[in-house]
Order: structure tokens, then C-alpha cells, then sequence
């Protein structure tokens, strides 16, 4: 029996001993600390915070639906958001072909800046007094001003181009030279750029000759080809562009 007791009084101060150990154990602080920072997120800069968000306005020449040389105004905002392309065009026909150059001037953009555009949401907006603003001839300047506002730079009032845009950032043909030349004189541009092979062009003038056959008068008309140039006919400057990157050297020094 008195076995019996020591053995049972030595069970029970064994376990007291033990659950005093267990309770008085403290976990170092340093081991917390360091599970803390394994499972905690790191984050990492995104490349969209070098870009300025802000606007950027540019002199837009280009013609209305009559013909006429008319000056638009293209603002090109950046706002953080999901690499959407944006438009707002108030009181105007906004043409398929112009949102066209609009994607294709972002992604010469991207290119030229080496910069990813995917967190941000780019919007474009066209003001003019004109009901109709067609044609891809807006796709250089939209480009031109998509650049400046990822670089963060303001674009001169007195430099103007028109031209359209290629994914390769080439400068491609457009109608009406002469008049969105005098179109961006009327406005103070001092500076017209215009794609290459465009500086000079052709108009054909009408000649009519008569001829007396007996008692019939023959006559017909001839059109007789002059080259002129632009800039002495608008009374601008003008410079012919082949690519974004030569055009890139008036607008941003």
C-alpha cells in the first residue's frame, strides 16, 4: 500500500513538473518576426509609375466634310487604369479609320518608349467646330502626343504635321496638303510637317483650244500638269517626314 502511494504522489509531481515547463516556455520574438516576413506579400514597383498621368494637347490639322483646311484640338489624357484606349468626341462623326490610328498610334508609342502601358487607360479627345473629322492624316500627331505624355513633355504651339500612321512608325501618304497648311498658318504654326514626297505636288490646270473646221468651232480642254510647292502657296514652312523618330525632332528636343 505504501508502495502503491509513493508511486502515485511520484505520477503526480512529474506531471506538475511538466505543465510548469510547458506554460513558462516563451517562443522567441525573433522566429515570429521572421514567419511574419516569409509569408508577407512583397510588392514590386509596376513600370506605369514613371509614366505622368496628365494631358497633353496638340494643333490638329485636317478637313471637314466640305473640303475646307479646319484646326482641331487632340488631347491625349492618362489616368491609371487597365491599358484601355479611350475616346471623347463631343458633336462630332469620330470615323472607324481615325480609331484605327488612334490603337496603332499607341502602340507605336509603346514601342519608341520602350515603355508598357498596360495600367494605364489612355482617353483622346478631338475638339473642333467641324461636324466631320475623317481620315487616318490625325494617326502622326496622335502618336507624336501619345510620346509626350508618357515622357512627360510639352509640345510647341508653332510645329504642326499631318500623316498617317504605321504599325513600324513609318509616315504614310495623305490628301489635302494644301489645305491644312494654310489651315495651320491662319493658326500661328511657323513649322508644317508633312510625309515624304509631299512637299511639292502636282496640279493640273485646264487649257482650252479651239479650232475653226469650216463653220464649226472644235474645242477641247487640256490639262496641263505644274508642280507647286507648299510652302511658297501657304507661306509655311514645310518639312518632309519619313518616320515618327524624324518628326519626334521638331516636336521634343
Amino acid at each position: 500500500m505504501r508502495k502503491d502511494a509513493l508511486l502515485a504522489f511520484g505520477l503526480v509531481s512529474i506531471s506538475f513538473l511538466l505543465l510548469f515547463i510547458l506554460f513558462s516556455y516563451e517562443v522567441p520574438t525573433e522566429t515570429l518576426d521572421n514567419a511574419t516576413e516569409i509569408v508577407e506579400p512583397k510588392i514590386q514597383k509596376s513600370d506605369t509609375e514613371k509614366i505622368s498621368f496628365g494631358t497633353v494637347m496638340v494643333k490638329l490639322p485636317a478637313v471637314d466634310n466640305e473640303g475646307n483646311g479646319v484646326v482641331a484640338t487632340l488631347k491625349v489624357q492618362a489616368i491609371p487604369g487597365e491599358g484601355r484606349i479611350l475616346t471623347n468626341v463631343d458633336n462630332i462623326l469620330f470615323w472607324v479609320d481615325t480609331q484605327y490610328s488612334i490603337r496603332v498610334a499607341d502602340i507605336v508609342a509603346e514601342n519608341i518608349t520602350g515603355e508598357d502601358l498596360l495600367g494605364v487607360d489612355l482617353i483622346y479627345t478631338i475638339e473642333t467646330d467641324a461636324s466631320v473629322i475623317e481620315g487616318q492624316s490625325a494617326g502622326a500627331a496622335m502618336t507624336i502626343a501619345t510620346i509626350a505624355l508618357i515622357e512627360n513633355k510639352t509640345l510647341p504651339e508653332n510645329v504642326m504635321i499631318t500623316g498617317t500612321i504605321n504599325p513600324d512608325g513609318t509616315i504614310g501618304p495623305v490628301g489635302a496638303i494644301l489645305a491644312k497648311a494654310k489651315a495651320s498658318k491662319d493658326v500661328g504654326a511657323e513649322i508644317f510637317l508633312v510625309p515624304k514626297g509631299q512637299g511639292k505636288q502636282t496640279n493640273y490646270r485646264p487649257e482650252k483650244k479651239c479650232e475653226q473646221v469650216g463653220s464649226i468651232t472644235i474645242c477641247t480642254t487640256e490639262y496641263k500638269a505644274e508642280r507647286f510647292d507648299i510652302s511658297s502657296d501657304a507661306g509655311i514652312e514645310v518639312k518632309e517626314v519619313s518616320t515618327i523618330n524624324e518628326a519626334l525632332k521638331y516636336f521634343i528636343s
